[in-house]
């Protein structure tokens, strides 16, 4: 059995990642109606999930080499959809909560291994098959604006999407599990089992430290544009709620582009080159997101930012890890910490912004993020050799 196996359980599982991920909000005005959620609540369901995300990705930079991670992958899928099937019953917000912490934990260590097998599956390509990975993640982010709306046309009710995701994730560890258990395989599969990794070793790097930076603005850039757009079109700009969600297919489809392609550009232009027109890129979208409420500038602007943020991920994490390829799974912890960082900052700080001002002024969040992210992207490509 070849690599290919464990490789297609893994994009497999970041394609159902990026479909959950974008889900919430999708979703968001909806769930806000029926269990009358106040902008500073969703807010908060952001963060929490933010938060559990961070706790998860700490967990699993430490100790995810110690295990099966196939079969570790499998049983966290499994988990995953067990919490999305209580969350889809839920009748109160206050019952939401708790469950969304677990929702974001679990989803962060299963983010964590999927780099983590990865980087060591592909070594010699590494860059290029981790923006594989995250071109299915963003497959994923783009397919659910898509599959949504059509299932809205037959069941207009918020929980059937989460519940469907719930389903392919129990086949989705299914498949897992069986690869997991092939000797064949295991070697790849499996950590060093070896001590836990250290945080504090990879941060008295100065280069490290930026990575991290760089990735709490990525993550206010990308989640605060994931989770408010679909209501900044609808309560701010006017548009119907599904207009707002096939514009943010814009997004998507954008991010999708740019991480199918952004590992042909490398022929030609460096890696501190190309993270600095990327990051350009996605600052250009983000005010143009703002400056005009058009169709055609809202496209436009979706699809900039989503060209510019998207291959930036796998670019930075691929460019860190080589590196230091040894701490290869606190790395990728430590890059999720900073996206969940910046997820928690933007949604904690847009619901907050939203409820005093109005969601059309709080939507600045995300061109402010983009500036900061561009800003940390130039201070970490003058730190490569």
């Amino acid at each position: 059995m070849s690599r290919f196996q464990p490789t297609a359980a893994i994009f497999s599982g970041f394609f159902l990642l990026g479909n959950l991920i974008i889900l919430w909000g999708m979703l968001l005005p909806d769930m806000a109606q029926s269990l009358q959620m106040a902008p500073v609540i969703s807010g908060m369901f952001f963060s929490l999930m933010s938060a559990g995300t961070i706790v998860g990705a700490v967990i699993g930079g430490k100790y995810v080499q110690k295990f099966n991670f196939l079969h570790l992958f499998a049983s966290l899928a499994l988990a995953e959809a067990v919490l999305l099937g209580l969350l889809s019953f839920v009748s109160h917000w206050q019952l939401l909560l708790p469950l969304i912490v677990l929702v974001g934990m679990t989803y962060s260590v299963m983010f964590t291994i999927g780099h983590t097998l990865i980087a060591r599956l592909y070594a010699d390509r590494r860059a290029a098959m981790m923006g594989l990975m995250d071109f299915m993640f963003s497959l994923g982010t783009l397919t659910a604006p898509l599959w949504v709306v059509v299932l809205y046309w037959y069941v207009a009710d918020w929980r059937w999407p989460v519940r469907l995701i719930a389903l392919a994730m129990v086949l989705m560890a299914a498949y897992s599990w069986r690869l997991g258990a092939h000797k064949v395989v295991q070697h790849h599969a499996a950590g060093s089992k070896g001590k836990s990794l250290s945080y504090t070793a990879v941060l008295r790097k100065p280069v490290f430290v930026i990575l991290l930076l760089a990735m709490i603005g990525y993550g206010a850039a990308e989640w605060g544009q994931g989770n408010w757009f679909v209501s900044y079109a609808v309560n701010g700009a006017g548009y119907s709620t599904e207009d707002a969600r096939l514009l943010l297919a814009w997004f998507t489809g954008g991010m999708v582009l740019s991480r199918l392609g952004f590992a042909l550009l490398l022929r030609w232009l460096s890696a501190p080159a190309l993270m600095r027109i990327l990051s350009g890129c996605a600052l250009g979208g983000a005010l143009m997101l703002i400056l005009a409420h058009s169709y055609p500038t809202l496209v436009l602007g979706n699809f900039a930012l989503g060209i510019g943020i998207g291959g930036l991920f796998p670019l930075l994490l691929s460019t860190a890890m080589d590196l230091d390829a040894d701490n290869g799974p606190v790395l990728s912890g430590l890059a999720n910490i900073g996206t969940s960082v910046g997820f928690q900052f933007a949604g904690l700080v847009t619901g907050f912004w939203a409820q005093q001002a109005g969601i059309l002024q709080a939507f600045m969040m995300v061109p402010l993020a983009c500036g900061w992210l561009l800003v940390m992207i130039w201070l970490f490509a003058a730190k490569q050799p």
